[in-house]
């Protein structure tokens, strides 16, 4: 083989081998640009998100529902200020739901998920409006999405009095699953031996829902999971 021949094989066969490693540097360099920008993104929200306090927060020993297992949920007892309004003491406590999960085995909604509005209908009615991420985040599987319904549901009876059952919308619009299993056209029932998804009434929601008086703290049994 010619001598020039060699030199150009070699030239190239060294620019080669520069330009691999060069791109998987970059590669690696653009996979921790990601994960940074994520981890700061993730905590600007939950810097900037507003924190929810009124004058007649309280701090109370509340029951949040995280997942207890692969298919259970389970009350973990948490110091949470908490507000004596209904609606505020719900967006409260399923903030708390979402942002303060013990460890990731016991988180039950998507860390991005966000709780855009909650309203009290005046026959009880709770109506949870949540973040798409709600429904993207969420597992498919009934097991993975009841499991997160449920938290929702028994965090919610347990903490805010007068409410008789949930209903979830999806950045504000009714959605017919939760992530492809669970139906969401319906409404889940609250403090009730009955449990599950029941038929929707032929009342349609009002557009604009106004909340309900706070009512008195009696206690109730706690009602069966939500299976």
């Amino acid at each position: 083989m010619p001598r020039n021949l060699q030199i150009t094989l070699t030239i190239l066969a060294v620019a080669v081998i520069i330009g691999l490693l060069s791109l998987r540097s970059l590669q690696n360099r653009m996979t921790r640009l990601a994960q940074t920008q994520t981890t700061e993104e993730q905590a600007r929200r939950e810097l900037l998100k507003p924190q929810i306090t009124t004058a007649s927060d309280v701090v109370s020993q509340t029951k949040i529902f995280w997942a207890d297992g692969p298919d259970q949920i389970a009350p973990s007892q948490v110091a949470l200020p908490l507000s004596a309004d209904p609606v505020k003491r719900a967006r409260q406590v399923i903030d708390a739901l979402i942002l303060q999960t013990p460890s990731p085995d016991q988180r039950t909604l998507p860390a991005d998920a966000t709780l855009l509005g909650f309203y009290i209908l005046p026959d009880g009615t709770a109506v949870a409006d949540f973040s798409d991420a709600l429904s993207t985040g969420t597992p498919s599987g009934i097991i993975s999405e009841m499991q997160a319904i449920d938290s929702i549901a028994r965090t919610l009876e347990n903490n805010v009095s007068g409410l008789r059952r949930l209903k979830i919308l999806i950045h504000g619009q009714e959605a017919d699953t939760l992530a492809g299993h669970v139906d969401l056209t319906g409404f889940f029932e609250l403090h009730s031996a009955g449990t599950g998804l029941v038929t929707p009434s032929s009342q349609a929601l009002p557009t604009t829902p106004s909340p309900i008086p706070s009512s008195s703290n009696s206690a109730t049994a706690p009602p069966s999971p939500l299976r």
